[in-house]
């Protein structure tokens, strides 16, 4: 264990030590009242099991980082499977929380098979691309995109839109930052073209829509303050409160619209909150410890001695990049609201977890790369001698 802390990247380490602190701040600021009013339990409830999610979690992450990433690589196609099956039987018995058969319900947490599908996916994807690294250049390198389709479609249907977007920009890039051919990477990108073109020109002259109403809905998004008792209620009410924050907030715990004007302030919504409280100019610095980790987690992968470690830093970092930005372009009002939790910030057990199990493999290929690194630097100072 003391090698694995010494070759552990501290500053993406730290840095997300620091996010997941003010993460858990403002899930207890932001929660307590809606906790109380609406759903008459203790103003602790939600920090309590945020706390619990984030210890259990950090367990998680210490026992992960004894293992090596090819492990996990072999273990991913079994728990693929299971998702697999997950999925179809959510479909089957699945009962609907906010209007999604999305979720296991056991009581005191829920847990989400789509979520892990994310890293689970990403693992697999580049475990998938290491064994077959000699055929890249056939139609085998499509695999993970035909793969990513099911699970895709899968999770559409839920319906869970958000969800389905973000795990197909993870299956893309992956594919195109795969060492796949370019001619197979250019035929697969005409043939999703052609595809989308096709799908969306039947369904315009056939007059249907493989969206619901609700979720077309979503699509009167801009000016949300016109609609503010219909289909703008929440970014309207977001926007009030970052512009009660200001530059500075009003002081941690005085946020006004977390009195119930915001449904849920401590997932979706939770920047808005951090903002409205702790400023604009806290709401940057969130934003600049993003980018860092962002850029720390690709510098790792960049180093990686092997594609596998490479392919799967840029798969995690895609993993969370797609979150902060549809969290916050839905929040801003650029983009529809699709319910996607923002990382280290909202509540969420299933989301919490899936997180740091990403970074416990991040660090663990940082950690395989270091003590390579180690060991060759050891070879070359023995032959000098």
């Amino acid at each position: 264990m003391r090698k694995i802390i010494k070759y552990l990247d501290k500053p993406l380490f730290f840095m997300t030590i620091i996010l997941f602190v003010i993460g858990l701040i403002m899930v207890f600021s932001s929660s307590n009242v809606t906790a109380y009013m609406s759903h008459a339990v203790s103003p602790y409830n939600y920090f309590i099991k945020q706390a619990i999610f984030l210890i259990s979690g950090f367990i998680i992450f210490f026992i992960m980082i004894n293992f090596n990433t090819n492990f996990y690589g072999l273990v991913s196609w079994l728990l693929l499977i299971v998702i697999g099956v997950s999925l179809v039987v959510l479909l089957i018995v699945g009962e609907a929380q906010n209007q999604a058969v999305s979720w296991f319900d056991f009581g005191f947490f829920s847990v989400q098979p789509s979520e892990f599908l994310k890293v689970i996916f990403i693992m697999w994807t580049a475990k998938f691309y290491e064994i077959n690294s000699k055929k890249l250049n056939s139609y085998i390198a499509t695999i993970p995109i035909l793969v990513g389709a099911v699970f895709a479609f899968l999770i559409a249907i839920q319906p869970d839109l958000g969800t389905a977007i973000i795990f197909s920009v993870i299956v893309a890039t992956m594919f195109f930052a795969s060492p796949t051919s370019k001619l197979m990477k250019f035929k697969v990108a005409v043939i999703g073209l052609v595809f989308l073109v096709a799908t969306f020109g039947v369904l315009k002259i056939s007059g249907k829509n493989i969206l619901q109403a609700r979720q077309m809905a979503r699509f009167d998004y801009k000016n949300p303050c016109e609609k503010l008792f219909t289909t703008g209620s929440q970014v309207c009410n977001g926007y009030i409160a970052i512009n009660n924050g200001g530059l500075t907030g009003v002081g941690l715990g005085n946020s006004t619209q977390k009195y119930l004007y915001l449904p849920e302030p401590y997932t979706d919504f939770i920047f808005a909150v951090i903002i409205e409280e702790l400023g604009l100019i806290t709401g940057i610095i969130i934003i600049f410890i993003y980018i860092l980790v962002l850029w720390r987690i690709l510098i790792i992968g960049k180093r990686s001695y092997t594609n596998r470690g490479a392919l799967l830093c840029y798969g995690v970092a895609v993993y969370i990049f797609s979150h902060i930005a549809v969290n916050l372009l839905g929040l801003f009002g650029l983009i529809p609201m699709t319910g996607v939790p923002l990382p280290f910030m909202s509540y969420g057990g299933s989301f919490t977890w899936c997180l740091i199990i990403a970074l416990a493999f991040v660090e663990r290929v940082s950690f395989e790369t270091a003590s390579v690194t180690a060991k060759t630097k050891q070879r070359k100072k023995s032959k000098k001698n």
